[in-house]
Order: C-alpha cells, then structure tokens, then sequence
C-alpha cells in the first residue's frame, strides 16, 4: 500500500471521530439547553436568637479554677467589682423550654440613640410581667402581624404554669412589653423615647419576662381574687434571671415600671419568695481588674 493511501486511510478515520465526537457534543449542549442544571446551594436563614434557648441552658457548673492574676509592671489594682456566677442548684435544676416565634411587627432593635439623637448608655433592666390569660393566647397574639404600633406587643420570654420556659424575642432585640414606662432608682429617672408619636419607655433597655396567669385569675385586677403563681414558676423564673448579670434592685414589675396607670401585673407576686430563689441559683463574685 503506498503511503498517500494509507495517509489518506487514516484522515478519513480521524474525520469520522471527529465527526461523531461533534455530534455528541452538540446534542449533549441541546440537552443542557431544553434542561438546565440548577446548582441549590444551602443559605438557611440564621437568625441570634434561635441558638439563645441552648445558649440558656448552661452546662453543669464546672469546678471552679483558681484565679490567677497577671501583674505587669508598673500596675496598679483597681478596687473589686462583682460578677453573679451560676450555683451548683442552678446546674442542677432543669425545667423544660420551648421556642414560640413572634411576628417581626411585635419586636424592633434597640436603639443607640433616642429621638433627639442623644446617645443611650442605659444599664439593663428586667421587667416582671404577667400574661392575663394562657400562655397560648399570648403567644397567638404575639404571632399575628400588627400595624398599629399602639397594640404591638411582646415579651422576651414566658414562663408557662408547670415552669416551661418559652423564649419568645431574642435579648438583642426591643421587646414591647411596657408602652408608657419609667424605671426609677435612687436619684435617677429612666426611660427612652424612640417614636416621637408614642410615650417613652423603658423598652430599649428591658428584657421582658412573664408569668402565665392561672385560669381562676383570668382578667383579675384584684389580690383578693388572685390565686397567684406556682412554685415551678417562681423555680423557673429565678433560673432564668439567675443567668443575666442584672442586679437585684433593677429587677421591677410592669406595676412599678408603669406611668399608664392601668397596669397592676404580676399580682400577687411574692418577691421575697422570688429573691431568695434567685439568690440560690447565683451568687456574686468578686472581680479584680489590673490595670496600668
């Protein structure tokens, strides 16, 4: 065979592949055409407060390490400060939770500044609340979108009848859980105006935290017809406080906090009860910052 022949051979070969190799292609870019892939890629919606629950329940207490001071020279030791740890009752007290969510309507972020651009530098509070009726009919009315900024409402968490803790808007938001409302301390007035249509309040440096009413009390006004909370939720609500680092004397009910003057809630709170459960589930412990 001569070598033109066989060259020749061997092209037509080669276009034949190629040939062939074209027309797959060509259907393989049709099929992608007529059927596009679609790449999903995960991005659910993270949002704070969904890992606060668990941030919540904390661990049981770990044994407590010796306090080791780092000196450098020169130093100067600044006068102790307190901090409130969690106790061995605390760890060993645990009441079941749930999560509820509440309409975007019903909550807002805290503001940095109020309506005449003050600056706010407001230490937080806890305010001390009660639903009126169950446990679900508040959480139902936390969930249905209000456009009326006069009726929103919410707290940051309830705390059911059998002592269920329902985290409800994370801390880092504004709860609506005291419209016209003052928090007075010792030679001080606070309260935050951030709407200059509504009265002020202490919203924006308030974590909101209600009790279930019980169904013999349901829209009582008065002590006398008031059968009160019980001891799981007293359990419930200082395991709860116990966690944040707000003092006792800035823990207050929507009564005190109130300027409406149509708020009596939490009746028949027995705050001595309260304050000793609390101080069961932590304690203070002092603080030595170093400093130059």
């Amino acid at each position: 065979m001569k070598f033109t022949d066989w060259a020749t051979r061997v092209l037509l070969i080669w276009l034949m592949f190629a040939t062939l190799i074209a027309v797959l292609l060509i259907g393989r870019a049709t099929q992608l055409h007529n059927n596009p892939i679609t790449y999903h890629t995960s991005n659910p919606q993270v949002t704070a407060w969904s890992q606060y629950p668990q941030a919540q329940f904390q661990s049981a207490k770990e044994p407590e390490k010796k306090f080791q001071r780092v000196i450098k020279s020169p130093v100067k030791i600044s006068k102790p400060l307190a901090r409130y740890v969690t106790t061995q009752a605390f760890a060993q007290y645990r009441p079941n939770y749930q999560v509820a969510s509440v309409d975007p309507t019903n909550y807002g972020e805290r503001y940095a500044q109020d309506v005449n651009g003050v600056t706010l530098n407001n230490q937080p509070i806890i305010v001390l609340h009660e639903t009126g009726y169950s446990a679900s009919s508040a959480i139902n009315f936390f969930q249905v979108a209000h456009t009326d900024e006069s009726v929103q409402a919410s707290y940051h968490a309830l705390i059911k009848l059998d002592g269920t803790v329902i985290y409800l808007v994370p801390p880092e938001k504004r709860a609506f859980g005291a419209a016209n409302s003052v928090f007075e301390s010792p030679g001080v007035v606070e309260t935050v105006q951030t709407n200059p249509n509504l009265p002020a309040s202490v919203n924006n440096f308030a974590y909101h935290v209600s009790l279930e009413t019980p169904p013999d009390s349901y829209d009582s006004s008065s002590q006398e017809t008031h059968s009160g909370y019980t001891e799981t939720q007293y359990d419930s609500l200082a395991w709860l406080i116990a966690q944040s680092q707000v003092p006792d004397d800035r823990i207050t009910t929507h009564h005190l906090v109130d300027r409406s003057g149509k708020k009596v809630d939490p009746i028949n709170f027995d705050g001595n009860k309260f304050l000793d459960l609390l101080n069961t589930y932590r304690q203070v412990r002092p603080i030595y910052r170093v400093s130059k």
